[in-house]
């Protein structure tokens, strides 16, 4: 039986790598799978890096943006009218191995893994070494100590958000794996409405990971498969700045959406006070001017954000 599978692919001044990642697909097997589709979201790119050829003999569906409408938002464009047994979320700035489709499909055919949810596999960095994917769900003591730097001094008492004790050479269970390789059952994306589009990048795969841990359906990471990750990011180190006010906005939204009022209200006073004391130390003691503006800018931006709390952080059940 062949087992069928959309590609999503958001593109953001994603330059070569993009084409790299399609030829990567190209190559990979498909031994028991059929690839309808594959999508390319361009969230308003101007470094010319969509393909204007086809690559390899493919014709990827093109949607383009005329701005930048986030991540989660072009997830679900890429996402919608399909009609495939599972979507895969791939970073552009991925390249698969041969195993990397048609395995991670087959794990899930499997009867006794029929309950599994979400999907991610090994990946690897530019020099082959395997790098942290899993992450534990957000908490708020799990947050106040991200803000005081605690779970990078006393890691064995706050443990951090990433499980970077673990060594990743063991396929297991886990809250969450990032978005960079997000296999997901398409049935279950749509019954959790698919990616929350207020987070307009961050925490999106967070939120629907434990949205979907609620509906009895959790996150696998399987270490036997691997594909490349070459870590550029979303956003290029020009926007360092950018890149903190999003994290920063999505985690108050996350805090909103998933605690308790006053858990989430004591969140956001730390990030909006305590917090920058604690970055504008470390870009003292690391004489850095630079880091220093970026935390300027970055907290302006949030405090601009703050009218109307981020547009109604909670939402209707099963949002």
């Amino acid at each position: 039986m062949v087992t069928s599978i959309d590609i999503v692919i958001v593109n953001w001044n994603a330059g070569p790598q993009l084409a790299h990642c399609l030829e990567s697909i190209v190559a990979a097997g498909r031994n028991g799978i059929h690839i309808r589709r594959i999508v390319v979201v361009d969230n308003g790119s101007f470094d010319d890096s969509l393909p204007t050829r086809e690559i390899a003999g493919l014709a990827p569906i093109m949607i383009r943006n005329e701005r930048n409408r986030g991540f989660a938002r072009a997830c679900n464009q890429g996402a919608a009218n399909s009609s495939a047994d599972y979507l895969l979320f791939l970073n552009p700035d991925t390249s698969l191995l041969n195993n990397s489709l048609a395995e991670p499909v087959a794990f899930m055919e499997r009867g006794e893994n029929r309950r599994i949810g979400i999907l991610g596999i090994q990946l690897l960095d530019t020099d082959g070494r395997i790098a942290p994917t899993c992450a534990r769900f957000p908490t708020p003591v799990r947050f106040f100590a991200t803000m005081l730097g605690l779970d990078r001094a006393l890691p064995g008492v706050f443990p951090p958000h990433f499980m970077v004790e673990w060594d990743h050479k063991q396929s297991r269970e886990v809250d969450q794996v990032i978005g960079a390789f997000f296999l997901v059952r398409r049935s279950v994306f749509e019954d959790l409405g698919g990616f929350d589009e207020r987070f307009f990048v961050y925490f999106e795969e967070v939120d629907l990971s434990l949205r979907a841990r609620a509906l009895g359906w959790p996150t696998f990471y399987l270490s036997t498969v691997q594909a490349y990750h070459h870590g550029s990011g979303r956003m290029r180190k020009q926007e360092q700045a950018t890149r903190l006010f999003y994290s920063l906005r999505s985690r108050i939204l996350y805090a909103y959406k998933h605690f308790s009022t006053w858990s989430a209200t004591f969140v956001t006073l730390g990030t909006l006070f305590l917090e920058p004391v604690s970055r504008f130390a470390v870009a003292v003691i690391r004489r850095s001017p630079s880091q220093l503006a970026e935390t300027v800018k970055a907290y302006a931006l949030l405090w601009l954000a703050l009218p109307g709390r981020f547009g109604a952080a909670r939402r209707p059940e099963g949002a």
